[in-house]
């Protein structure tokens, strides 16, 4: 059973908090319901979740639209540890980085997936959906290797 791969708690993390860690947020949510507690931040958090983010993650009925980004430092500054994680997956190198700076004196599990940002990779809005839905389709493969397959129906 899949269950024994998910870990209580799960931090995802990308460079903003506006595309790859708020979709792999959103799936895990969806995918395993509750067997999680889980959340996602990045190095900063200057922008809004992206709007094609939001539209290719609706389509496999993941709601980004109320997220909100945040960073590392704002998950500090509101009395979030990192230590209470079991697990942190990094989704960017450089919030890898920052990840593992962050984390050094604590014992917990820092994974890096590398996956693709789809920023800037297209011209034409059907091209940027088919790079956005690539991202979210690699976050999905990964979260499937790593913690099986769903464990939650739609009617949960």
């Amino acid at each position: 059973m899949a269950q024994d791969k998910i870990p209580s708690s799960v931090l995802f993390c990308c460079d903003h908090n506006a595309i790859r860690s708020p979709m792999a947020e959103g799936m895990m949510k969806k995918f395993h319901g509750r067997a999680a507690y889980v959340q996602s931040a990045g190095v900063k958090s200057d922008t809004e979740v992206d709007g094609f983010a939001i539209a290719v993650c609706e389509e496999i009925g993941v709601p980004l639209a109320d997220h909100r980004s945040r960073s590392f430092d704002q998950m500090r500054d509101w009395g979030d540890d990192l230590s209470q994680f079991d697990l942190i997956v990094a989704l960017s190198p450089a919030s890898q980085r920052m990840a593992l700076e962050m984390t050094r004196h604590a014992h917990l599990e820092v994974e890096y997936w590398p996956i693709m940002d789809p920023t800037g990779l297209a011209e034409g809005r059907e091209a940027r959906l088919a790079a956005y839905r690539q991202t979210r389709d690699q976050i999905e493969a990964r979260m499937r290797d790593r913690f099986g397959p769903p464990t939650r129906r739609d009617d949960d």
